[in-house]
Parts: structure tokens; sequence; C-alpha cells
């Protein structure tokens, strides 16, 4: 799709201002409650849903399709990052009325680094079509690995800063308690950051591993710059409402990571494929319609056997306990 720099100057813009919006609503800290969280929730599948049907009327409906499809695996992959969200919350045990701001400033963060990986994975596609090779390969790996950890007991696992963290802490010093919204204080004469400053640091961050598997996915639906920044941008931007909307659901989605392996892994091999057709050699691809289908497909089917699978395991959890009272008894 044919996109103008007026476009672009426009589309960021929109999004800069429902940014701000997003700020100036959530500025004040205070617990999100479930109906608050809710229906943020679904005013950004709306503005999502909203901008996929004017790229379908004003547009391409092909860009439609690659941004739904882009759309809604970006958002599946962004539900596995909040569980590195909630490990985050609790090493840095953030109060309940300053995760909001967290979230919303790592998530700005998060989108700046993705925005910059956008640009450096649309220059290295247009100059050398081998890299989806590379991308194909790295999907296919990651779907194995994802599935090797789904199989890992991770009931202690704990979330370890990375050496960004550790060397901005070594440099600037941390205050050893949150003060409020403030980013910085002045300690026994020195500037120093505040513990609030380190998370948000570390959600943004972090981020950008996640990136690592996201950015190749959806390089895989689609090539177009334009559509994976947007696809990304909406899928970002409703990470803090969705953190508070499922935080209970997350330890019921058994299978997520399952699901994403399937994934991760289907793209993977449509890249190759791609990269195979490229070259010259003549082998079937697969349309949006198809990979549309098999992600909308993979995520209800998780979701549901996640569901079965955890309401049998509280069953079977609620038995036993009631067991052992009877032989205490």
């Amino acid at each position: 799709m044919e996109v103008s720099w007026a476009l672009w100057a426009a589309t960021i813009l929109g999004l800069s201002l429902l940014i701000g919006a997003d700020f100036f609503i959530g500025r004040k800290p205070h617990d999100v409650s479930i109906k608050e969280a809710g229906t943020w929730t679904v005013v950004w599948i709306v503005l999502a849903v909203i901008f996929g049907l004017g790229l379908w009327f004003f547009g391409t409906p092909q860009a439609s399709q690659e941004f739904f499809a882009g759309f809604i695996t970006e958002k599946s992959l962004s539900v596995d990052n909040l569980f590195v969200f909630v490990l985050i919350m609790a090493k840095f045990a953030v109060p309940s009325h300053l995760q909001q701001r967290v979230l919303l400033i790592g998530v700005l963060i998060a989108l700046v680094l993705r925005a910059i990986f956008i640009a450096a994975g649309a220059a290295i596609i247009a100059s050398f079509s081998w890299v989806f090779y590379i991308f194909g390969a790295f999907l296919i790996y990651t779907a194995w690995k994802l599935i090797q950890e789904a199989r890992k007991d991770e009931e202690d696992e704990e979330f370890e800063e990375n050496r960004l963290l550790k060397s901005v802490e070594k440099r600037f010093g941390v205050a050893d308690k949150y003060h409020g919204t403030k980013l910085f204080i002045m300690s026994n004469g020195k500037r120093v950051l505040t513990p609030l400053m380190i998370v948000m640091l570390a959600i943004g961050t972090t981020d950008v591993l996640f990136a690592l598997d996201s950015i190749p996915a959806i390089f895989g639906l689609t090539q177009d710059p334009y559509i994976v920044f947007t696809a990304n941008a909406f899928a970002l931007m409703g990470l803090r409402q969705l953190y508070f909307l499922i935080g209970g659901l997350l330890e019921k989605l058994v299978h997520l990571s399952y699901g994403l392996s399937i994934i991760l892994g289907f793209i993977g091999i449509k890249l190759v494929l791609h990269a195979l057709h490229e070259s010259g050699v003549h082998v079937p691809e697969i349309s949006i319609p198809v990979s549309l289908g098999v992600i909308c497909g993979v995520l209800v089917i998780t979701t549901i056997t996640s569901l079965i699978a955890s309401k049998k395991k509280a069953a079977a959890e609620a038995e036993a306990g009631a067991g052992t009272e009877s032989v205490d008894a």
C-alpha cells in the first residue's frame, strides 16, 4: 500500500494524541478497577477495528487483512509479555496505585524502541530478501524454545535485571523507597533515580527482547512498514488496561505458550516459503486470509483448552484439600 509522508505524519500525530489522552486520563495514581480496565480495553480494540476497516475502505482489502492478522498476532504475543510484567511488578514491589503509571511510561518506551526495530527491519528486507530465511528459521527456533520452556516448572520464576538496568543503577544510584510519581530525587546532595524509574526502564527494555520475536513474526504477515508499525502501536497501547483486566486470568492460560509456539512456527514456515518463492523456487505461498484463520483458530482453541485444564486442576486441588481435611479430622 502506498503511504504518503502526509499520512505517516497524520498517523503519528493521531497516535500521539491518543497516547496523550490516555496519559491525561491516568495521570492521577490510583488502583485500576476491573470496570475501568474493561472499558478502556474495549475502547482500544474498537479503535483498532475502526482503523483496520478504514484501511479496507480507503486503502485496500489486502492492507486491512494484513493489519488485522498483524494486530491479532501482536496482541496475543503481548499477552505473553504480561507474565513478565507481573514478575517485574513483584520483583520491585510496585505499589498497586503506581502500577498504571509504570505500565503507561514503560509501554511508551517500548513503542519508541519497536519503531526503531521496525525501521531497521524494513530497511534490511528492502535490501536483502534472503533475510526472510533468517527470520523464518529464528521463528521456528523460537517456537521450539517456547514449547521447551512451557514444559518446565516455572513456579519459582523470578525476574532477573538485565545488564542495562544494572549499569544504570550503578551509574546513577537508586533511592531506597518510592517517592510517589517522582522519577528522580536529591539524596545526600546527589541526584538519584527512584525505584519507579527503574521499573519503567525494566518494562520498556524487557519488551525489546519480545520484539525480537514479534517483529519478525509480523514481517512474515506483511512487509508494509506502515501496517507493521500501526499494528504494533494498537497492540501495545491497550496493554496497560489488559494487564489489570486479565491479571488473574493469566495463571489460567496454561496452554498459551503452546498456542504461541504454533503461531510462530506457522509464520516461520510462511516466511521460508516466501523466501523460496522470492528466490525463484515454485512453492505454494500461504495467503493472508489463511494466516488470519489459523492465528484466530489457534488462539480460540488454546484459550478453551487452557480454561478446561485450569478448571480440572482447581477441582482436583479442591478434592485433595477436602481429603486432607477429612484425614486430619
